[in-house]
């Protein structure tokens, strides 16, 4: 093994060091969890050629291909290239150099639940919104972990990454088309915040809860609760787990519309530039939050962007945070 082995750049790389000395494992990116099964024949051949002839699905959808031979990764990193091209520059419209294997690990594989294309519950395309997010992300030496999930029951455990993209629906009631069979109010009660109620015959609902999720939509036997015609989103923040100070993440935007979930997203270079200090380091979003304060963040992350009408934004959010061996101290942003 050379004695100049940079474990620091192969990470870099989206190669992970092995308990085996001189063998590494390779990340390979799967943006939004989905694409052809075509490239399945390819993980093979990099596992069974390179590696030790497994593969590993990661907790962030990413093929994992282990015992991989420090002299093979250049190799394995020119092999990559089609891949890259294909999967990130093409279908995610990035802009990156794929002659040397991934320029960064910034930027974690965006995961997504299966969302639209199949699931009934999905209010959104989670793979198209993934792919999009991709674009304003990566490549990137600064870190973030985002999870998009087509409804609130987040599948994709958007509540435990530094952004949760949640799909939303704001359900159109037509009163005409209603029989008032109550199956909506009774959806509601199972399922979500108990926001309805059957009134002579007639839904009324308490607007001020309504979490978005379309359960009523999915049971009207008349069409009388729908799908609102555009898809909303909600923006959660802060996530994580870990051995040191793990918390579920909370509602920092509800109700936005697509244009304005990319906006702020593409704040977030310019964000983590700014509360790093234009020195990446291997800190997550979560962190960076802290860091900054949520005012400073709200600031930063809100700048220039147009709300739509429908939008809320959380005035103020405090992390509940386990404690362990005296209180937290966050350094804040000079």
């Amino acid at each position: 093994m050379s004695q100049d082995m940079n474990v620091g750049k192969l990470r870099t790389n989206c190669f992970r060091q092995s308990k085996v000395k001189g063998e590494f494992m390779l990340q390979m990116r799967v943006p939004g969890g989905l694409i052809e099964a075509k490239y399945l024949s390819f993980v093979q051949h990099l596992a069974q050629d390179y590696g030790d002839g497994t593969f590993h699905f990661g907790s962030r959808q990413c093929f994992e291909i282990p015992g991989i031979k420090y002299e093979n990764i250049d190799k394995v990193n020119a092999e990559l290239k089609d891949y890259l091209d294909e999967v990130e520059v093409e279908m995610c419209n990035v802009d990156m150099d794929t002659s040397a294997g991934y320029p960064t690990i910034g930027a974690r594989n965006i995961m997504a639940c299966i969302g639209g294309i199949h699931c009934i519950k999905a209010n959104i395309n989670t793979q198209e919104m993934a792919k999009k997010i991709e674009k304003e992300v990566f490549p990137s030496h600064y870190h973030i972990k985002v999870a998009v999930a087509g409804c609130p029951n987040d599948c994709a455990k958007g509540h435990f990454n530094d952004f949760g993209i949640v799909g939303l629906t704001k359900p159109v009631y037509h009163p005409d088309l209603c029989i008032g069979c109550g199956s909506c109010v009774k959806a509601c009660e199972s399922h979500a915040t108990r926001v309805l109620s059957l009134v002579n015959g007639r839904i009324d609902k308490d607007a001020c809860c309504c979490v978005g999720c379309g359960e009523c939509t999915l049971v009207c036997p008349t069409g009388a609760m729908q799908r609102s015609a555009k898809p909303f989103y909600r923006i959660l923040i802060g996530g994580r787990t870990g051995k040191q100070y793990p918390r579920m993440g909370k509602t920092f935007a509800d109700f936005l519309t697509e244009e304005v979930v990319i906006a702020i997203i593409h704040n977030w270079q310019d964000f983590s530039k700014e509360v790093l200090k234009g020195e990446p380091r291997y800190l997550h979003g979560g962190h960076l939050i802290d860091m900054a304060g949520y005012e400073k963040f709200k600031e930063l992350m809100l700048k220039d962007v147009k709300l739509n009408p429908e939008a809320r934004i959380a005035e103020n959010l405090y992390f509940a945070e386990t404690e362990y061996r005296g209180r937290i101290h966050v350094k804040p942003v000079e």
